[in-house]
């Protein structure tokens, strides 16, 4: 073994060197997909350059395909994809699909659900993975101590021919989180306040490891979450080291892991973790006591505040770009610096996204709803993660407790995340949303989102504004 071999390594250097088939030069290299997943709107193009080449898949059954940013979420029991463009891409993908022999979770499929939701779920993410997929917030499967990231469309077609990337390599990031969460927040409140202090770009070219006890003590959808939303610091990808609840997670999500063969796997998903001494080009620490609640007042996910603190003044950025950007997102989002968001009135509710529409949610949103009506000027929507929390929300009472409170019980899918749908916001509507992005229009034209926790859209749902949910006595 050589001293270089012998130093101390972080957790993404070991994952990127086991997956690495080839060393392209200093800085790039051959990267293996374990998994490779796609979606309706940015396959296309892949297998288009792919017949033109007159290539096959290499890998098929390394490959999975989910129909999810297009599809209505209308609580019918057979779903249709009415318009026209999206029913051509959703037919695109069945027809590639099955010519290459790919699994696909279509429209109607009873495990079709949100690509990042269901494949956790369904077994398909463990440990010490690389899985690919053209969709930025593939950051998600760092929960379970495997390296996702997003990939473009003509890399679809790369990993579709050869199952590898050609991978720059990133730097690497250590957040250290001390201390416990406080009573009425969450793991969204932890990362809107992470973003915002080091801002959109704060991560950008780094994979960052997430640690501490505030992380140890999160449930590992709540590390989801996290690991999510670590792209909108402009996070290359995000990871966790595996605990014994991440072992237990991933075991009880895959069946056919059993005996001395889920043995083994646990064996040696406990050694995947950062050596002691090995070194980060960035190490940041924050307190879990500083979190509270978090919403966001403008239009990238780092314009946020607690829900008892002020919109900055726009004097308070740098002079240049930043104060620009300030000036503009108030007068898109119709506020002031110096105003207050708690009492603000919103016309939406969206609680749903690859983000936060995990079962886990779903009981967070029902102990804020639980003895409560949707406010009569809010029209509020859940639209579950996938067709299995759908039905566990069902098995338990929260769907029912939904309905008769007065929200829409929906069928899964990426719904009002994206306005790729028919789930959009009217002009000029405020909208309370679990998602992960609050860009201009990303919900709808001129529409306006305040990005925030699952209990805080069920509060400002029942409020009919946007409230402190610890006021209506949220613990967790």
């Amino acid at each position: 073994m050589t001293a270089l071999q012998s130093a101390p390594r972080t957790l993404y250097r070991k994952l990127v060197e086991t997956h690495t088939v080839a060393r392209l030069d200093s800085q790039n290299v051959l990267l293996f997909a374990d998994l490779h997943i796609m979606n309706e709107y940015t396959s296309p193009q892949a297998f288009a350059g792919l017949a033109e080449a007159g290539r096959d898949v290499m890998l098929p059954g390394q490959n999975v395909a989910v129909v999810d940013h297009i599809i209505p979420t209308h609580p019918v029991a057979i779903r249709i994809i009415e318009e026209p463009n999206s029913a051509l891409q959703a037919s695109n993908l069945e027809k590639n699909c099955a010519r290459h022999d790919i699994p696909l979770f279509n429209a109607n499929d009873r495990f079709q659900g949100i690509e990042h939701v269901i494949a956790p779920e369904l077994g398909m993410i463990r440990p010490g993975m690389v899985v690919l997929c053209g969709d930025s917030h593939t950051t998600t499967y760092g929960a379970l101590g495997a390296l996702g990231f997003g990939i473009g469309t003509s890399e679809v077609e790369h990993v579709l021919a050869t199952q590898t990337l050609v991978y720059r390599l990133a730097q690497t990031m250590r957040i250290d989180v001390a201390g416990r969460l406080p009573p009425g927040t969450t793991a969204k409140d932890l990362i809107l306040l992470i973003i915002k202090r080091i801002g959109a770009h704060g991560a950008r070219g780094h994979v960052v490891e997430f640690c501490g006890e505030a992380i140890d003590s999160l449930t590992v959808e709540a590390r989801m979450t996290l690991c999510n939303m670590a792209v909108e610091a402009g996070a290359r990808g995000a990871l966790i080291a595996p605990d014994a609840l991440t072992l237990e997670y991933v075991a009880s999500h895959c069946p056919d892991l059993t005996g001395a063969t889920l043995d083994a796997a646990k064996a040696d998903w406990r050694t995947l973790r950062s050596d002691d001494g090995a070194r980060f080009d960035i190490e940041l620490e924050f307190q879990a006591g500083d979190v509270e609640p978090y919403v966001t007042w403008g239009t990238s996910p780092d314009q946020s505040i607690p829900i008892s603190g002020r919109i900055p003044a726009i004097a308070s950025a740098p002079e240049g770009p930043g104060r620009l950007t300030m000036a503009r997102a108030l007068r898109y989002t119709g506020l002031a610096e110096g105003a207050r968001l708690e009492g603000l009135p919103v016309q939406r509710v969206f609680i749903g996204s690859c983000t936060n529409a995990r079962i886990e949610d779903l009981r967070a949103v029902a102990q804020i709803v639980r003895g409560r009506r949707v406010a009569p000027s809010v029209r509020a929507m859940i639209v579950p993660g996938s067709g299995e929390v759908r039905r566990q929300a069902e098995k338990e009472g929260l769907a029912q407790l939904f309905i008769e409170a007065g929200f829409e019980w929906r069928q899964p899918g990426c719904s009002m995340c994206l306005a790729m749908n028919d789930d959009v916001l009217a002009p000029g509507e405020r909208c309370a949303s679990t998602t992960n992005r609050n860009f201009e229009g990303r919900q709808g034209r001129d529409a306006i989102t305040h990005l925030m926790s699952p209990a805080m859209a069920a509060a400002a749902a029942v409020t009919g504004c946007i409230t402190d949910v610890r006021k209506l006595g949220a613990q967790a």
